[in-house]
């Protein structure tokens, strides 16, 4: 599989057919020695082609306003998990580093006003009483909603996490594994124990959780949850215009990126492709084929459609290698079908995105369960907005004091 250049410093698929006819010349360009040798590397396979990636400010924006919020969220997260949900302020303070604060806890809480409550107590008896930190009833009353919120689309978590057993190689997958990605997914932090238990007919876990040794299997599924979001579309389309349509991924290319002709009939080709679903049985495929790369393409994007944010880090896909049948080589897929996916490095950190959720940086494809972010984010925001009135009304009072004084000055003199 070959490349080709598209814009300025974008390279892309270009099909293998192209070959002989390599529109670079060295003497006219001076990318052109370089781009004429990825072009004779016709034997390449597509997963091993580097293709250059290409910055989109909005979907990093979009990544970088939830900052605040999940800074907030991790040390909501860090006291309700401390006995009796209570912890000493400067034991926090020791904690900050690994909960990325990048401010001192006597600031963040300045700054973020109204999450905790502050009060004295002794850490041993007969000890001098110390700072303790320990949730405000706003915080609280956030608490009972979000039970409210996740009682209200039980149906939802337990078809979501059905569906990414469904889609993996056995059906069961490490109970670890699926703790650490609860929060992509919008889980509940204890849904093990939780939700779990409760829908036997479904599924079935081995072990205990936290021993590295447990797996959730899928015993049962409707035939629903072996729907992917696609072929949803698909049929709804079908439903709305009475014309079979027929699943497909959703081509929707950055602003400013520009497709050659034989790129443009390159990525028909591909798309032509039967579509395979995630959920069926990929077993008989060849790892390194072009419907492999189809049904790995189709996997991310189901697993993407099925994340809170439409985006999860590629380090915690990685992590589902082996359950999903993925290449080693998979997160090029991200910028390989630059169409479909966005990969962001903001924050240090790859971040696949799925572009068709999202509109000018705005997630359009909204998850139920996000009405708890949508709920933390309100206490925050009241928190900002007392904080802004009370630095306002600080410094409208020291300039009515500044201007007495003035005053006063001007009349003694």
């Amino acid at each position: 599989m070959l490349v080709s250049l598209v814009g300025i410093g974008h390279m892309v698929i270009r099909p293998p057919s192209m070959l002989a006819r390599c529109p670079y010349n060295h003497r006219l360009n001076p990318l052109g020695s370089y781009i004429n040798a990825l072009l004779c590397l016709g034997t390449k396979s597509i997963s091993s082609v580097k293709v250059v990636w290409r910055k989109d400010p909005k979907l990093d924006e979009a990544i970088e306003n939830d900052k605040r919020y999940k800074v907030c969220a991790r040390v909501v997260k860090e006291v309700l998990n401390e006995p009796g949900q209570v912890i000493p302020l400067r034991y926090l303070e020791k904690r900050r580093q690994r909960l990325r604060i990048n401010w001192t806890i006597k600031t963040f809480l300045d700054r973020n006003p109204g999450i905790f409550d502050v009060y004295y107590d002794r850490i041993k008896p007969k000890t001098q009483a110390v700072k303790f930190l320990r949730a405000s009833d706003r915080l609280r009353e956030f608490l009972e909603e979000e039970k409210r919120i996740y009682a209200e689309n039980e149906a939802l978590l337990v078809a979501k996490l059905c569906k990414l057993l469904l889609m993996s190689k056995h059906k069961v997958i490490s109970a670890d594994k699926l703790v650490h990605v609860k929060r992509e997914f919008g889980f509940p932090t204890d849904f093990m124990v939780s939700l779990v238990p409760r829908y036997p007919q479904y599924l079935r876990l081995a072990g205990s959780p936290g021993e590295g040794k447990s797996f959730l299997e899928l015993v049962d599924w409707e035939p629903e949850f072996a729907k992917s979001v696609i072929e949803k579309r698909a049929e709804e389309e079908s439903r709305l215009t009475g014309i079979r349509m027929r699943p497909n991924f959703v081509v929707k290319l950055p602003r400013g990126f520009f497709l050659k002709k034989e790129m443009r009939e390159w990525t028909r080709d591909w798309i032509d492709l039967e579509y395979i679903s995630p959920y069926a049985d990929a077993s008989h495929l060849d790892q390194a084929s072009p419907e492999m790369e189809k049904r790995m393409v189709g996997v991310l994007h189901e697993l993407l459609s099925l994340s809170l944010f439409k985006r999860i880090p590629v380090p915690i896909l990685g992590k589902f290698t082996e359950d999903y049948r993925f290449s080693n080589s998979f997160s090029s897929v991200f910028t390989r079908h630059s169409g479909i996916f966005y990969m962001s490095l903001k924050g240090g950190i790859e971040t696949a995105v799925l572009r068709e959720a999202y509109n000018d940086g705005q997630l359009i494809d909204r998850d139920p369960l996000l009405e708890i972010k949508d709920k933390f984010v309100e206490i925050l925001e009241k928190g900002w907005r007392e904080r802004a009135e009370r630095d306002r009304s600080n410094t409208a009072k020291v300039e009515e004091e500044m201007m007495m004084r003035a005053l006063a000055t001007a009349e003694a003199d």
